[in-house]
């Protein structure tokens, strides 16, 4: 739909008037969008054609298809990063943080978890976005350990390999969520998550 008082024709020009940082993020929101159809809903084509712009100028932004679905992967899951560290180093106690990480990756998971699965199916994960997440899940695992020990006198070794077992099982969250995908179900996952992260580490520093 165009807006409003603006002809559709001068709606469908706007983006080359966009600097090229603009420009390349509005061919990302395009591409993200065409996901919601499943990955291959996406071509250069698909992407000109939604963008309102011509092919070559998609061309002009990414070599080839793999390049840009790529270029959305680390978009969008540079966003949920900060999403999640935001929300999580915002909150004050372990139980606090633990809550805001499987909240927001529930809140993520029911926003754009289509997005991601038709990323993933299209093999836009490469080497280096598996690198960059491993080094993220590092930092966590040792911020979260760090906060554990200093709550429940716990030993190193042991709590980070605790945290990053409560990490991976996130995973295992979602899965059961996409069962179900609720709002209810997801207060009870969270909870649930919360319990066991919160009471298993608390028994492994009383052990």
């Amino acid at each position: 739909m165009s807006p409003v008082g603006q002809s559709p024709a001068k709606s469908r020009s706007e983006p080359a008037r966009l600097v090229s940082s603009d420009r390349r993020d509005h061919l990302l929101d395009a591409a993200t969008e065409l996901l919601a159809g499943g990955d291959d809903a996406v071509s250069m084509d698909s992407v000109a054609e939604r963008a309102g712009v011509s092919r070559p100028l998609v061309y002009k932004h990414f070599a080839n298809r793999g390049e840009l679905l790529a270029s959305v992967y680390e978009r969008e899951s540079n966003l949920l990063h900060r999403e999640l560290a935001g929300a999580v180093g915002a909150a004050e106690t372990l139980e606090d943080k633990f809550r805001a990480l499987v909240r927001g990756a529930l809140r993520a998971e029911a926003s754009r978890g289509a997005t991601f699965a038709a990323l993933r199916s299209a093999g836009a994960r490469g080497r280096a976005a598996r690198e960059r997440q491993r080094r993220r899940d590092r930092n966590t695992v040792a911020h979260f350990a760090a906060l554990a020990m200093g709550e429940h006198g716990s030993e190193e070794r042991e709590t980070a390999q605790a945290v990053a077992i409560l990490l991976g099982a996130l995973t295992s969250v979602l899965a059961q969520w996409r069962r179900r995908p609720t709002p209810e179900h997801a207060q009870s996952l969270e909870d649930i998550y919360v319990q066991l992260a919160v009471g298993g580490l608390a028994a492994l520093g009383e052990a």
